[in-house]
């Protein structure tokens, strides 16, 4: 099965479908606009990365998915798995399909992404599958998890898990994650999204000291869960770098992690 969203609602395409290119094109996103727009409305994650390269799927001019190539937290996550300096590698941060794209569109996609990022000088993309399933706090399920299976179609190389950490869980079943909890505490660049997110919640606007602020609200509007590590896949985008990064191991082949309805 092929993961869709729609609304942050996980939908499914049937394996074996075949995308009518001829239909389709894809274009870069000149701004964060209307790329945050497409994956906060539909993305469970509810959440945009620090873009540096945006491309939009297009169906009959209707933007149908985005892929956001995007700058780590930390230059590690990159420069760990290519020894080249990180500006020549990216992550994608997301990248999210309507409904309606046929079964074999992501990989379609991607690929027209991946040469425009080869003809940027780029060498390496680095990309995480999630198999950490997300609830609400009613109960429903907003992520299945997923094991990344169209970064194994696409021939990518199987780097392991990331390390396990502790996630906060909003209401809504979306993560409040580490950094944007330190840059409120901190309040740095950015900050005040990540405190409309609890806001969102029922957080009272902050006055004062907002770590007072945090240690009211966290344990109030979140819930936190111990996550086993993201699966990670990476993708050489020339010989060289291909002969110098990490060999892939096998790829996993189920989510035990997997939650039933």
């Amino acid at each position: 099965m092929n993961q869709r969203w729609r609304e942050r609602r996980a939908l499914f395409r049937l394996p074996g479908e075949v995308i009518r290119t001829s239909e389709y094109e894809v274009s870069s996103i000149p701004g964060d606009l209307e790329a945050r727009t497409f994956i906060e409305t539909h993305h469970y994650s509810r959440s945009y990365p620090a873009a540096r390269f945006r491309f939009g799927l297009y169906h009959h001019d209707q933007l149908s998915g985005v892929a956001v190539f995007s700058i780590p937290c930390h230059s590690s996550v990159l420069t760990n798995v290519f020894p080249v300096p990180a500006s020549l590698s990216v992550e994608l941060g997301r990248f999210v399909l309507l409904d309606f794209v046929p079964a074999n569109g992501e990989t379609w996609f991607l690929a027209r992404c991946v040469e425009v990022l080869r003809s940027e000088g780029l060498v390496g993309v680095v990309s995480f599958s999630d198999p950490l399933p997300r609830r609400t706090v009613q109960g429903e399920i907003v992520h299945k998890g997923h094991i990344g299976t169209i970064y194994q179609a696409f021939n990518g190389a199987y780097l392991g898990r990331s390390a396990p950490r502790t996630i906060y869980l909003l209401p809504d079943g979306s993560v409040l994650n580490a950094r944007t909890i330190q840059k409120i505490r901190s309040q740095e660049r950015g900050w005040l999204y990540g405190a409309e997110m609890l806001q969102r919640f029922g957080a009272s606007q902050i006055s004062g000291d907002p770590k007072v602020w945090l240690a009211r609200w966290l344990p109030t509007l979140t819930r936190t869960i111990r996550h086993p590590g993201n699966h990670k896949y990476a993708w050489p985008l020339d010989r060289t770098i291909r002969k110098v990064m990490p060999r892939s191991l096998p790829f996993p082949t189920c989510n035990p992690l997997f939650l039933p309805h």
